[in-house]
């Protein structure tokens, strides 16, 4: 399994268009082959800071999916980003 996670932060004031934007991306994310979770949010405290949550079953099915990645756009809105991917060898529970 493969776990992208992370931080972007952007203009608290354009956080929430920017994240209204992603919609279409997060139900392709949700409906491609191999996706087991996708999620971009709000973070609670920090009004300028989203949340990257992904879940993939495979490195194939993740750059099967991934294209091109955010549209330019989008990308001039981001003032930082600290995302990571995570390759993990077993699941359970806590």
């Amino acid at each position: 399994m493969i776990i992208i996670a992370g931080t972007l932060h952007v203009d608290p004031a354009d956080r929430d268009a920017y994240l209204a934007g992603c919609q279409e991306v997060i139900r392709a994310a949700r409906s491609a082959p191999g996706c087991l979770d996708f999620t971009l949010g709000a973070d609670l405290v920090d009004p300028g800071r989203i949340n990257i949550h992904e879940r993939w079953e495979s490195e194939a099915d993740l750059l099967r999916f991934r294209g091109s990645g955010p549209s330019s756009e989008q990308t001039t809105q981001i003032r930082d980003a600290q995302v990571w991917r995570y390759e993990v060898s077993s699941v359970g529970p806590p």
